[in-house]
């Protein structure tokens, strides 16, 4: 028997139970992993809320994690005991001490990264590397807005986004999340709660408005992201953190030609080679020193309702991980 954080009731941060769970042995194609670290996102609260559904309940939510490889399963090439390696998507799971993990999912971690470093970007990392690389391939003299641009995923594309050469405009919430946002490469950075996002963007563009918008927020700024944008601009809304957006009419999208896309992580890592090209480029670049990964949080699992309180509340920046109990 291991650890895990279970949820049995969907709810707030007090659903997140932890108890004893069994984690069995690998079959054909499968791994065991002892996680060391354990990654924190957003999209850990919308399955524990019930916005997204996740597949049983009872359910070990969690979507990332860096671990050691303790066994494989029958006939197994490829992966061996004592191999780190990371994985990020499906299965959920990872809140727990170990988990069974099919073994084309996980990536090598390379000596390079450590592990607390790759429980916070695998997830967070490759959703940039997709956002910038291929739902709108960014360019030089494009001209970027990215919400939220202090969060795990915000800090990371506004530095991807600046190397690329863009102009990158960011909005937080307070004037310490700006000063981040600055260092990470914003040339522009709105605090929303003390200017008009919309207005300050056509101020700063001159009134043309940016090539895309990345928008993780949804309900509060989805109609003003769509302003921002120029003519044939893209709507990249890749998360929800403040709701689902209402309904939107075609119309709102003719009256620009504008291109609108709901991406996710899963659907841009479907094979063995995209999985192992958005990893590889992701960790070359933390290598290179082109990101620099900011986990300025750290809990213990058996306080994943502390650390969901922490996230839910705009309390943290950066990334959060949590550490397993048992490996301290």
């Amino acid at each position: 028997m291991v650890k895990a954080i279970r949820i049995h009731q969907l709810g707030g941060p007090e659903a997140l139970k932890w108890e004893d769970v069994e984690v069995g042995e690998p079959k054909e194609g499968e791994i065991r992993v002892r996680n060391k670290a354990i990654g924190l996102n957003f999209i850990d609260v919308y399955f524990r809320k019930g916005v997204y559904k996740a597949p049983m309940m009872p359910f070990t939510p969690g979507m990332e994690a860096v671990g050691e490889v303790v066994a494989v399963g029958p006939g197994l090439t490829g992966r061996q005991v004592g191999d780190f390696v990371a994985y990020a998507g499906s299965p959920m799971g990872s809140y727990a001490e170990e988990q069974i993990l099919p073994a084309d999912r996980v990536v090598p971690v390379p000596p390079s990264v450590d592990p607390i470093t790759a429980a916070s970007i695998m997830l967070k990392g490759m959703t940039a590397q997709y956002l910038v690389r291929r739902s709108f391939k960014v360019e030089p003299g494009h001209t970027v807005l990215v919400h939220a641009a202090a969060g795990g995923v915000g800090s990371l594309l506004c530095q991807w986004a600046n190397a690329l050469g863009a102009t990158v405009i960011g909005t937080v919430s307070t004037k310490e999340k700006a000063i981040q946002a600055k260092e990470d490469g914003c040339h522009h950075v709105i605090i929303y709660k003390e200017e008009d996002f919309v207005s300050r963007v056509k101020e700063i563009t001159a009134g043309k408005g940016v090539e895309v918008v990345y928008d993780s927020v949804g309900k509060d700024t989805f109609q003003g992201s769509l302003d921002c944008l120029k003519l044939r601009g893209y709507m990249v809304l890749f998360g929800q953190s403040s709701g689902a957006p209402d309904p939107v009419p075609l119309s709102a999208i003719a009256a620009k030609s504008l291109f609108l896309t709901r991406p996710t992580l899963m659907h841009y890592t479907i094979t063995r080679d995209e999985l192992l090209e958005t990893a590889g480029e992701l960790f070359a670049n933390v290598a290179s020193g082109v990101l620099r990964v900011r986990v300025n949080h750290k809990f213990l699992l058996s306080q994943a309702a502390e650390a969901h309180t922490a996230l839910e509340n705009r309390q943290t920046t950066g990334s959060v991980v949590l550490i397993p109990d048992a490996s301290l």
